[in-house]
């Protein structure tokens, strides 16, 4: 039973270790992440789920509580892990979380979860709508009170600076993700094209689309908290409760 979700974005930028003096031009977006977990604690969930974006994933790669993930290629001498480390993510075989998981750990960290057990799971963009909508219900299928922690960045198009130059398509497309996360739009998520949102270079596509799988049999209602696209990157926070 899906009870909670809260959608964040998950550029390594959020970090301020890795932003280094740009930090305080994303000051807004952390403030609404805190935001968004403070309504995952308030669900009082039996676990908490976190998806995110993994790249070259065919399938859903599961990430166990403990698991480790690293901003060192960013430059950064700094190690996060998924939750409390139980110890058993120490285990040989174990992936090291993939950037979009790692600043989901560190958003975690931050706000000092200790709510409920933590898992990850990374979707590739390769997934089809159909898949990640299965691996929502899956998610949800399991005993207890479920929450999810959504991680994923729109389009990387919204200027001619952005890593993905301008894209005309980019704003619409962001605007209409928008404001189907703000509003706990299922159908509209689903709906997305698999081929524009890799044209636009959003990264969030796949976990959105999760999210709306789980939610599928939920009367959740949607509370956008954030939407911006510094650096020509389109951020999106929003919770379902």
């Amino acid at each position: 039973m899906l009870v909670a979700a809260a959608v964040c974005p998950c550029p390594p930028l959020l970090v301020p270790e890795v932003a280094a003096g740009a930090a305080p031009e994303l000051d807004p977006a952390r403030a609404a992440c805190a935001d968004a977990l403070g309504v995952l604690a308030a669900a009082r969930p039996d676990r908490l789920v976190v998806v995110g974006p993994a790249d070259g994933t065919t399938g859903p790669e599961v990430y166990p509580q403990g698991a480790r993930g690293s901003f060192r290629g960013f430059g950064v001498d700094l190690d996060v892990t998924l939750g409390p480390d139980p110890g058993a993510a120490r285990q040989p075989g174990v992936p090291g979380l993939p950037y979009g998981l790692a600043v989901g750990a560190w958003l975690l960290a931050r706000t000092g979860w200790a709510d409920a057990p933590v898992e990850g799971i990374g979707v590739g963009e390769s997934l089809t709508a159909e898949r990640c909508a299965a691996v929502g219900r899956d998610i949800v299928a399991r005993a207890g009170r479920t929450a999810l922690l959504v991680l994923g960045d729109a389009s990387a198009c919204r200027t001619l600076k952005a890593p993905g130059y301008l894209d005309d398509r980019a704003a619409p497309f962001d605007a209409a993700v928008g404001r189907a996360l703000g509003a706990a739009d299922v159908p509209a998520l689903l709906a997305l094209d698999i081929v524009l949102a890799r044209e636009l270079k959003v990264s969030g596509r796949a976990p959105w689309q999760v999210l709306a799988g789980a939610a599928e049999d939920t009367a959740l209602a949607g509370t956008p908290l954030y939407e911006d696209a510094p650096y020509g990157v389109g951020y999106i926070a929003a919770t379902w409760s």
